[in-house]
């Protein structure tokens, strides 16, 4: 499972240009989950979402957690993210979990963080999504719970 974890001032998910859901000040997840990711993955991703230090504290350090700031949790899923671009231009997804199986794992990420934290929203799975966000820092961390 990868991560794209982007620290945010404020994010939106739009479908059929309407507004699905949004957030405040937190930071948006946008997730890829691969052949095999399992709840091991989950707990390991989920676990670092909430409690990666990359929001400053008093002196200007990266040194609080989404939690110590009560900021908001955006979940969206990518399966783009395991992209494979190494022969020709065309991107091979083959790494990506199928469809079916993706969805259950990406619910059940999204059913940890709800159970760990109440300022989580989503994306919806499989759908063409517009994400508007402001970038704050900007801040982008990836994670990928197979270098764990």
């Amino acid at each position: 499972m990868i991560a794209v974890i982007q620290r945010v001032v404020e994010c939106s998910v739009y479908i059929n240009e309407s507004k699905y859901s949004d957030i405040e000040k937190g930071i948006l997840v946008l997730v890829g989950i691969a052949h095999g990711d399992n709840d091991i993955d989950i707990s390991y991703i989920g676990d670092k979402v909430l409690n990666l230090r990359i929001f400053s504290d008093l002196d200007g350090k990266m040194n609080k957690s989404l939690k110590d700031i009560n900021g908001d949790v955006m979940l969206v899923s990518q399966f783009t993210l395991h992209a494979d671009c190494k022969k020709g231009n065309r991107p091979s997804f083959i790494k990506a979990e199928k469809a079916e199986k993706a969805q259950e794992i990406y619910l059940r990420l999204l059913d940890y963080l709800q159970s760990k934290y109440d300022k989580v929203s989503s994306g919806s799975f499989q759908s063409f999504m517009k994400i508007n966000l402001i970038n704050d820092g900007p801040v982008t961390i990836i994670i990928d719970s197979n270098e764990k």
